[in-house]
């Protein structure tokens, strides 16, 4: 079976992770992703963001950092330097060819090669452009650099993450890069549906921090309609309680009560039948003003059972209830491996042959994601990719 996105090709001029995470998206739905790279810099500045490297049958590190393998699968990789007149005809040859260009240069940033949307556009009216910045193509910040950290901040989820008396926090991975780029896929995918109505391309504007602001979701919500500044409550919820992490003896464990009914049986499991009678803790609502001294009840009983004790028990009572794992604990049980959540790709080139890599979470029936080609080695595909898609079709190139 083939991708969804079979013989769609996309030129991929982006680096880092949130336009690498669209375009490694749409590859795994069978789109042809040609990622040019800077031979000045040595490719995409992820490469050298170790450590964790694959490795050769040497034991040296590759240009193949495990930050570079996380979104950089089903491409091919084009050396590519779009600051000589060689190189940006290149890509205009190569855009010619191509459906969607998806771009993370600073707004203006391309317009002195030529190769920005309106350029690019004229010239193909039919191609879907997709410009990733930090804060957008218009606005004050317009020209400032965009970077997972300052999205986070300037986005105010930061704000919102962390101890209650804490600093604020930033999410432990580039959460903002990467929601960055689900939300430039749907829109790439949105402009490709418009294309195929109208025969029409578009350009896309989308940003690290208006995206990181778009899901903000209940708590961006919860401000607007009350005008109150959210707090931070940890592992809270602002909006549920209990719905934390909880203690126990040997750990923690996470419990989400999420309604009435709930929290009378995780009340029978405590052997605290009278709390859900208790005016104090009979509705969520009172449940949220009276927060601290329920989990002050609630951590006193808990921290004396073990965790298993606890999971075991709630499940049969039918509590939502779940361990904490660690990142090992995640990716090598039983559920991810069902799941198929861990995936290893053949790669010559590296010790062993083979990378591992994280799976796409999408289970289509008839057009399943697909693993074609693992994270390349920078430049690999150069010769290749010109050849069969400018030098082939230009009669003034030998093959």
């Amino acid at each position: 079976m083939t991708g969804a996105l079979d013989g769609l090709i996309v030129l991929d001029l982006s680096r880092i992770l949130a336009g690498p995470t669209a375009t490694q998206m749409l590859g795994d739905l069978g789109a042809t992703i040609l990622k040019i790279e800077n031979p000045k810099s040595g490719g995409d500045d992820t490469r050298a963001w170790g450590p964790n490297y694959a490795v050769d049958a040497d034991g040296n590190n590759t240009d193949l950092s495990a930050y570079f393998m996380c979104a950089n699968r089903n491409k091919k990789s084009i050396a590519v330097d779009i600051a000589t007149t060689e190189g940006q005809d290149i890509i205009r040859k190569l855009a010619a060819r191509a459906d969607i260009v998806v771009e993370n240069f600073k707004p203006g940033g391309l317009a002195k090669y030529g190769l920005d949307h309106t350029a690019m556009m004229k010239a193909h009216p039919e191609l879907v452009y997709c410009s990733i910045s930090g804060f957008g193509q218009t606005g004050p910040n317009s020209d400032k650099p965009g970077y997972d950290l300052m999205a986070q901040g300037y986005g105010g989820i930061m704000s919102l993450t962390g101890d209650v008396d804490g600093p604020p926090m930033k999410v432990g991975v580039g959460i903002a890069d990467v929601m960055c780029g689900m939300y430039a896929t749907i829109g790439i995918l949105a402009a490709l549906r418009h294309r195929e109505r109208t025969g029409e391309g578009q350009h896309i504007d989308v940003a690290l921090v208006d995206t990181q602001m778009a899901w903000l979701i209940n708590e961006g919500t919860n401000f607007l309609t009350s005008g109150k500044l959210p707090a931070r409550h940890g592992n809270g919820h602002p909006n549920i309680v209990p719905y934390s992490v909880f203690p126990a003896s040997d750990g923690h464990v996470i419990i989400a009560v999420g309604n009435d009914a709930q929290f009378k049986r995780f009340c029978d499991f405590l052997n605290k039948p009278d709390l859900p009678e208790d005016a104090k803790f009979a509705t969520n609502v009172a449940r949220i003003e009276n927060r601290m001294e329920l989990m002050t009840i609630i951590n006193a009983v808990l921290e004396q059972v073990k965790m298993a004790d606890i999971i075991a028990g709630l499940e049969t009572v039918k509590v939502p209830v779940g361990p904490i794992n660690t990142v090992e604990g995640a990716l090598c049980s039983g559920q991810a491996k069902a799941r198929e959540m861990v995936v290893e790709m053949t790669n010559e080139n590296v010790k062993d042959g083979a990378v591992s890599v994280l799976g796409n979470p999408l289970n289509l029936s008839r057009t399943p994601v697909t693993y074609r080609h693992p994270p390349p080695m920078f430049g690999q595909d150069t010769n290749q990719v010109l050849n069969d898609y400018i030098y082939k079709h230009d009669e003034n190139k030998e093959v």
